[in-house]
């Protein structure tokens, strides 16, 4: 198969880029920053460079492909005053259309489980949005949905490690006590391989862990898995806003990413259905994957004493 992926040199585009050709498909990536992607991809790839919110840009990238992957997500700062939400809804509706015109039949997404609830947050809202775009358009597509992904390179994840590792103390504020299930990166990727190669057509899945935990309680087992002693404290309350923009600066992330990943956390987020049995992959358990991860990140960063 011919293969678009998007966001190519995030962590989730290049490994799943890197997987496929080991698969021996062709992989299109389509990426802003040519100079951003993994060098070692660079050269077994066909890279196109450009801006997703331009429509040539995506005939040019979906042209010839059988399917494509969209992993792109604009929360974070852009040169446009329109809110985040409007330009990702913008761009998928662009890579339908594109597809659509190119006679490639279906797409793979990979968004965030929603509230059962249904009280969506602005980032989890264009989340649902996006795969509605996609999957109305192309209804071959399949849509993963996704928490917390723990994996060295998941910004989420890291932006938790990093906290511990800096903070004295933590303070847990009142969403510490909902719940979700986080999943190992290897096991997105490899339900992504496999969506991708044609399982689950037309179906929203979602892709969890076996465990299900509070955030409260996942920030102390990365204390515990990092061997440091952290003392918390609960807050009665939240003040997202303000508190997104003090955590965003500890951990060195940007709060146009952080302060909508922190609204989103105001409900349980907890998986429909059993996605990754549905596609045939087996979880890693939660210590495992954290194990591994935090390994990764320690060859990459000072992260605390272990």
């Amino acid at each position: 198969m011919r293969i678009l992926v998007t966001g190519t040199s995030g962590f989730v585009g290049s490994a799943l880029s890197s997987r496929l050709l080991d698969r021996g498909h062709q992989v299109v990536g389509l990426t802003r920053d040519s100079s951003r992607v993994p060098s070692q991809l660079q050269s077994r790839i066909e890279l196109v460079v450009g801006d997703a919110l331009k429509a040539e840009t995506l005939k040019r990238a979906i042209d010839g492909c059988d399917a494509f992957v969209w992993l792109i997500h604009s929360m974070e700062h852009e040169d446009s005053d329109s809110p985040f939400a409007e330009r990702e809804l913008v761009s998928a509706s662009l890579a339908v259309e594109a597809a659509q015109a190119a006679g490639t039949r279906r797409a793979v997404y990979l968004g965030g489980i929603l509230p059962a609830d249904g009280a969506k947050s602005p980032h989890l809202a264009s989340r649902l949005a996006v795969e509605q775009t996609l999957l109305a358009g192309l209804p071959n597509s399949t849509a993963l949905r996704a928490s917390i992904v723990i994996g060295a390179r998941s910004r989420s994840f890291r932006f938790l490690t990093r906290l511990v590792s800096r903070m004295p103390a933590l303070p847990l504020p009142g969403w510490s006590t909902n719940r979700t299930a986080p999943v190992d990166e290897r096991d997105v990727l490899n339900a992504l391989v496999r969506a991708t190669e044609g399982a689950a057509e037309g179906m929203s899945l979602d892709v969890s862990g076996p465990e299900t935990i509070t955030y409260g309680a996942l920030i102390e087992l990365i204390a515990d898995r990092l061997l440091l002693e952290r003392p918390t404290f609960s807050l009665p309350f939240s003040l997202t806003p303000i508190a997104g923009q003090v955590a965003a600066a500890v951990a060195g992330e940007q709060p146009e990413l952080i302060v909508p990943l922190m609204e989103s956390l105001g409900s349980d987020l907890l998986p429909r259905n059993d996605g990754l049995a549905s596609l045939g992959v087996k979880p890693h358990r939660l210590s495992a994957a954290i194990d591994r991860a935090l390994f990764e990140l320690e060859s990459i960063e000072e992260i605390g004493a272990r």
